[in-house]
């Protein structure tokens, strides 16, 4: 921090009307404590004075500077191993290309005391060597995010395969959600053809297949306006780790995919084990699905990570690091 002797100089060379308005930007450990900084120095009380407007919001300070502490108390660590494949370039690992998980895993391990300590696989290596999943062993829990496209896909139906069979908690993220049903029907249904329109057009078991209401426009190769975006609500069942997670009935979570689960097989994948748990009831689209008997097996057809803030993670990645604790 600026010391007084400095702060008069600058606010003199730099024709400020006091030295109170020289603010100081220290380097700090983590961007979260800037804040925190800015607040001690009065920065928002000088902002709204020098702009002519007035602070009717309520001092949240006390509940940032606690979420701080606990930050910085962690004392435990989650070791989180994340499979996807748009962060290897080269030797080089593009990690911020999943940059909301990144923040929504870290919040959540904060939110239980851990630190996250994360890696990065590129799904093809799983595809080269199936045996490769074995590494998975040294993680506590693990997630597939979001995705598009053909490439690695077979390699990280092989690792939420090893996840579901060594019961690793498993969060899966839209593309996530999509795979992990695909998985089963093949390993637990039998379904050895069990695939995505996405990947495979021309699969005689469409697990994932285009939406219904999306079909027409995305076979002719009319790819604009045909994805499902924004806010949607979905019922969550009663009595399952989702809704514990949640405390609620409802909830209404960030889309943006343009594939959906195939409700001819919901029955089927129900009744063997993997529980469709959450539903959006006005179009009948399946969003959440839970493993019943495993630690924690989640996969959401959303987003969720994009509503996970430092002082309030999102449930579902708080249940993921409580599993892994155990």
């Amino acid at each position: 921090m600026l010391d007084q002797p400095r702060r008069e100089k600058l606010a003199f060379f730099c024709w400020l009307q006091s030295k109170e308005d020289v603010i100081s930007a220290p380097d700090v450990p983590s961007i979260y404590e800037i804040p925190a900084v800015l607040e001690k120095q009065n920065f928002g009380k000088l902002l709204a004075k020098r702009l002519k407007i007035k602070l009717n919001r309520a001092n949240k300070s006390g509940e940032w500077n606690k979420f701080i502490s606990q930050m910085k108390g962690a004392k435990k660590t989650i070791k989180v191993a994340v499979v996807g494949k748009y962060f290897a370039t080269g030797d080089y690992t593009l990690s911020d290309s999943y940059i909301s998980v990144i923040q929504a895993v870290k919040h959540a391990a904060w939110s239980v005391g851990a630190e996250a300590e994360m890696t990065w696989f590129d799904s093809e290596d799983y595809e080269k060597d199936k045996n490769a999943v074995k590494n998975l062993s040294q993680y506590d829990a693990l997630i597939v995010p979001g995705g598009f496209g053909t490439r690695g896909i077979e390699g990280i139906i092989n690792a939420i395969r090893y996840a579901r069979e060594n019961k690793l908690p498993y969060l899966g993220l839209c593309y996530g959600m999509q795979l992990a049903t695909i998985e089963f029907a093949r390993n637990v249904l039998g379904i050895k053809d069990a695939h995505t329109v996405e990947v495979n057009p021309k699969t005689t078991n469409p697990i994932i297949h285009i939406n219904p209401m999306q079909a027409q426009n995305v076979s002719s190769n009319r790819y604009g306006g045909t994805m499902r975006l924004g806010a949607y609500d979905c019922v969550v069942k009663a009595n399952t780790k989702t809704a514990k997670a949640y405390a609620s009935k409802k909830i209404s979570e960030r889309h943006r995919h343009r594939y959906e689960f195939n409700n001819d097989y919901k029955k089927a994948i129900d009744d063997a084990g993997l529980k469709i748990v959450g539903i959006n009831e006005e179009k009948d689209l399946v969003e959440i699905v839970e493993l019943a008997d495993h630690p924690f097996f989640v996969g959401t057809q959303f987003h969720p990570e994009l509503k996970s803030r430092p002082t309030s993670p999102h449930p579902l990645f708080v249940g993921l690091m409580k599993a892994g604790l155990k």
